[in-house]
């Protein structure tokens, strides 16, 4: 499908909502509109707002006048039409942001929970369903927001080192066959880079709230390089007031009762361990070198071991999965009965199922996944407490942490809402600083890949200066 746009600036969104629809189709954005070829969408904005589909089978448009938010208004026009000729309606409506609860929470502030529950349904077409699920999110997290000041931040650390690369990964991650040599240059660094941004967080007088240390994955880390990280960590901040030390274990196959040990010697609150899912033919197809019984075995470990807070990561949509499959991972972690699960919805990106005859198929399975999930958990005792979405997800859905009340993870909030600065190490790292008396978001970009952050490890330490001359402009 080509996407025109003539005459305005909104071309990220239309295309992105474009793409929710056309999961199966490419789409061209083209930003000259002289002689189009079909199928084409047309959107622009001259004396009115008018959107256009026109492919060999059909031809319609939409318009609507000038308004104070022509974006706003093109989306609308644009979701009418789209949905009309695909025969088709996207839970979250106009919303292609990857933080609705974020949009949700402005709305409240300003205008009262029940005005922003209007403005999502009537406004944003999004489903009731959703709405509740925004409302209940929301409500979930105000009083972990609440703890956060000009003066909070959390600490995330990156280890982008994995035992093998998933199929449907997106992250920066190497698995440890090709990069392990990596790890002897890449420690010495990230220590060196955490001793520095602590030093800065000292001269800014700010307040640690949390620590989150993922990938990657960390475990791919020995023993003694664990320990070695940690203390650094414990060394150079003040984790008096830290409410949580999040470390992500998360393929079982990293597990050991010596890397256990380590995280527990050092205050590690809260780990991860991520089976996916329990369906050791999907778990082979997407690339774990892991059985579920491996994950039941490294869950129990920890648990002998005095892990109390233990997440449980899981992905709907997994190529070769079915409902039925997906119901029994469910059921299996809901025996198991850790503190929080979250529940991943697959986001499809460079993949060939996108463009399969089973996509339609594929979409409806997503959503019945999703929704016995939701049923399961909420009668498990678990509220759902952050929520984000990502383009090219499966039936336009959305990623839901779920938990127990008492353990929602606060650096889960903290990124997800962008309430306060996000001090990042490590390789594929982002440094997110906010101003607290505005929406103002700067971010500071660490080098992607390993071998650069290695060879240009000077230049990200002159990067991380910003941070005080950022703090002088609009903390103070």
């Amino acid at each position: 499908m080509n996407l025109y746009i003539d005459n305005h600036k909104f071309h990220y969104e239309m295309e992105n909502l474009c793409r929710a629809f056309l999961f199966t189709e490419d789409v061209a954005v083209i930003h000259e509109f002289n002689r189009p070829e079909k199928p084409y969408i047309l959107t622009s904005v001259h004396d009115e707002v008018r959107v256009e589909l026109c492919t060999d089978m059909l031809s319609e448009t939409l318009t609507a006048p000038l308004c104070d938010d022509n974006e706003l208004m093109m989306g609308v026009l644009l979701y009418r039409l789209l949905s009309k000729a695909y025969g088709r309606v996207l839970p979250w409506g106009i919303l292609t942001g990857v933080r609705p609860i974020k949009l949700f929470s402005k709305l409240a502030l300003e205008k009262g929970v029940g005005e922003a529950e209007r403005y999502f349904k009537d406004t944003l077409l999004v489903s009731d369903e959703k709405t509740r699920l925004a409302r209940l999110v929301y409500d979930n997290q105000r009083e972990i927001l609440s703890r956060s000041d000009k003066r909070s931040f959390s600490l995330y650390v990156s280890i982008p080192f994995c035992p093998s690369r998933c199929n449907y990964c997106s992250f920066v991650s190497q698995s440890i066959e090709k990069a392990k040599k990596l790890i002897e240059g890449y420690l010495p660094l990230l220590l060196s880079e955490i001793r520095y941004t602590s030093q800065i967080a000292r001269e800014l007088d700010l307040r640690l709230e949390s620590v989150y240390i993922g990938g990657g994955t960390p475990t791919t880390l020995s023993a003694e390089q664990l320990d070695v990280l940690l203390s650094e960590i414990r060394d150079d901040f003040d984790m008096s007031g830290c409410s949580e030390f999040t470390v992500e274990a998360g393929r079982p196959d990293t597990v050991t009762r010596e890397k256990l040990t380590a995280l527990k010697k050092h205050g590690v609150s809260r780990i991860s361990i991520n089976p996916q899912t329990f369906n050791d033919s999907v778990l082979e197809y997407i690339g774990r070198r892991h059985n579920s019984q491996q994950t039941i075995d490294a869950y129990r470990l920890a648990r002998e071991l005095g892990f109390d807070n233990i997440n449980m990561d899981l992905i709907a949509g997994l190529t070769t999965d079915t409902p039925e499959s997906f119901n029994r991972t469910i059921d299996t972690v809901l025996e198991l009965d850790p503190e929080s699960v979250t529940v991943h919805t697959l986001a499809v990106k460079r993949s060939a199922r996108l463009n399969s005859s089973d996509a339609v198929r594929e979409q409806a399975y997503t959503a019945r996944m999703l929704d016995y999930a939701a049923d399961s958990l909420t009668q498990g005792g678990y509220e759902p407490y952050y929520l984000y979405r990502q383009s090219k997800m499966l039936s336009n859905l959305e990623n839901i942490g779920w938990a127990k009340k008492g353990y929602f993870s606060p650096y889960n909030v903290y990124i997800m809402e962008e309430t306060h600065s996000i001090l990042a190490c490590g390789a594929g790292a982002v440094t997110k600083l906010r101003d607290v008396n505005s929406d103002y978001l700067e971010r500071i970009f660490n080098f992607k890949y390993p071998y650069e952050y290695i060879s240009r490890f000077d230049e990200l330490l002159e990067r991380k200066a910003r941070i005080k001359s950022f703090y002088s402009e609009y903390n103070e």
